[in-house]
């Protein structure tokens, strides 16, 4: 057995069951070992940003890490984004990066690169495997590294030879990090702030958002008198009705600052304390008030969910609390516009749906449009670096094969990683993409007023324009085999969505929405 068997049944013995893979030459006795090893399910992205996010979308819906393969330092760099994105959703990720033998880096071939520095940037673990005797071990460490909480990036460097060197074989998984509990003083710091009557909120973030720690969350809430919000772009919030109905922090600082105002006590439930996304000219870049005091329940690898738990019994508080309503919107008619576009969606999505979001400005009121459908997941765009929605999508479909998957994408951010939906045709997802299509980076000509930028001309607003030439979705999701349709009014939407959702694999709507005035 040589080094790459190896380790890729230790992986699959510790849990990883996926891979998603972009390889090249230094990779390919770990794809040779693919067939060797039938456990493992390798899935091709044709750009490593694919590859990346999609193992993002895997976790957070799985539970569990992916594994990626890429290719030298170049193709880490290829997949730089959306591990930012995944290291900011706190996703668990077994990011396997080949190199040049050990031998063979002295001369300085085309592709050598510093792989560690690269890697060191998104990662939260990062380590060589010099010789075949230690790859084994080496990738239970890895598993081991990637899921301790809150979750990280573990990059394991994978030299050439060793893969193809004579290993001593696979390891037995290695126990997980035990979550810590909320330590004592941290616990009578919370009640103390809480019972003060004083101004309280919790911010919540992380495994908070799922329906345990909701419900102890807003248990704590009723029974105080606190105010509970998400943090801006949470990696994964179960919502829906049945389900507490919980606001998250505005994106501009503006709009944050006023839920923040007044708050003297900011209590931080896997969430970080809140700050501008961007510097401004006079505005403020710490979104807190004067006086605000932070208290950070799950600093240290505490789980969130059982954090609030204990706050909630050592308060006492009631397990009855209130709950969203079942409720859709009507059918739209009519304008096709960012409110109708919502509506459609709220009234058509099926039960137990996972709504990838990264529909930025067209998808303003989408969030009200949906808190009383049936119970969905909600992923979002963590990191801010666009491009994440369709491969984050085929990720999430590849954990969830019995669920459908609805990504809601921007035109601009679509094309960034638009490879995936070749993905999802080769391996046939059920995942229905609507590309909000307004020809424009909507978010940027809000931006150019917010920053004072003054003497906007002719040069610069064409860099916010992409209607020139004018993309043809539909022509571009048919290219790679996905069946396509163009929605230019409510009622063509609301026609193409109830086919898509009947229809199994990844079907496209190309949704022609005007800008929204910002």
């Amino acid at each position: 057995m040589n080094g790459a068997q190896a380790l890729i049944t230790t992986l699959v013995d510790a849990g990883v069951e996926v891979c998603f893979t972009n390889p090249g030459t230094s990779e390919m006795h770990f794809v040779a070992a693919l067939d060797d090893v039938p456990q493992m399910r390798a899935i091709l992205g044709l750009f490593e940003g694919v590859v990346t996010a999609a193992a993002d979308g895997y976790a957070r819906i799985a539970g569990k890490p992916a594994a990626t393969l890429l290719h030298l330092g170049p193709g880490l760099g290829n997949g730089l984004a959306n591990l930012h994105n995944a290291r900011r959703a706190n996703t668990p990720i077994v990011n396997i990066v080949g190199d040049h033998a050990t031998f063979h880096k002295q001369y300085d071939a085309p592709l050598e690169s510093d792989i560690d520095a690269i890697a060191g940037s998104v990662s939260g673990w990062v380590h060589r495997s010099m010789t075949p005797d230690d790859v084994a071990t080496d990738a239970a460490r890895a598993v081991v590294a990637a899921t301790e909480l809150p979750g990280r990036v573990a990059t394991l460097i994978l030299p050439a030879d060793v893969c193809w060197l004579e290993s001593p074989g696979p390891v037995e998984p290695l126990p997980a990090m035990e979550p810590t509990t909320l330590g004592s003083d941290i616990e009578a710091a919370v009640v103390e702030a809480l019972r003060s009557g004083e101004k309280t909120m919790l911010l919540l973030g992380g495994g908070a958002l799922r329906e345990d720690g909701l419900r102890a969350a807003y248990r704590i809430a009723e029974a105080t008198g606190a105010s509970v919000m998400s943090e801006t772009f949470p990696a994964r919030l179960e919502r829906g009705a049945g389900l507490p109905s919980i606001d998250r922090l505005a994106y501009l600082a503006e709009f944050a600052q006023m839920q923040l105002d007044g708050v003297k006590h900011l209590l931080l439930v896997g969430a970080a304390a809140p700050v501008s996304f961007f510097a401004y000219p006079d505005k403020a870049s710490v979104l807190t008030p004067d006086g605000c005091q932070i208290h950070d329940l799950t600093n240290g690898g505490v789980d969130p969910a059982a954090a609030l738990l204990s706050v909630a019994d050592h308060l006492g508080a009631s397990t009855d609390i209130a709950v969203a309503a079942a409720h859709r919107p009507d059918v739209p008619t009519g304008a096709l516009t960012s409110e109708t576009l919502a509506a459609a969606v709220a009234a058509l999505m099926p039960e137990n749906v996972i709504v990838v979001d990264e529909s930025n400005t067209s998808g303003l009121f989408l969030h009200g449009a949906t808190a009383g459908c049936p119970r969905h997941d909600w992923l979002t765009l963590t990191g801010g670096a666009i491009g994440i929605g369709l491969p984050l999508a085929t990720g999430a479909a590849v954990a969830a094969p019995d669920r459908t998957v609805l990504c809601i994408e921007s035109d601009g951010s679509a094309m960034y990683t638009l490879q995936a939906l070749w993905t999802q045709v080769r391996e046939q997802l059920d995942v229905v993409t609507i590309i909000c299509n307004n020809s424009s980076y909507a978010v940027l000509n809000m931006e150019l007023a917010r920053v004072g930028a003054d003497r906007v001309g002719p040069v610069a607003k064409s860099m916010l324009d992409i209607s020139n030439p004018d993309l043809d979705f539909v022509a571009l999701a048919n290219g790679m085999g996905v069946a396509a349709t163009r929605a230019t009014t409510a009622d063509e939407l609301v026609e193409q969505l109830r086919t898509a959702f009947a229809t199994p694999g990844p079907v496209l709507i190309e949704a022609i929405v005007p800008p929204l005035s910002l």
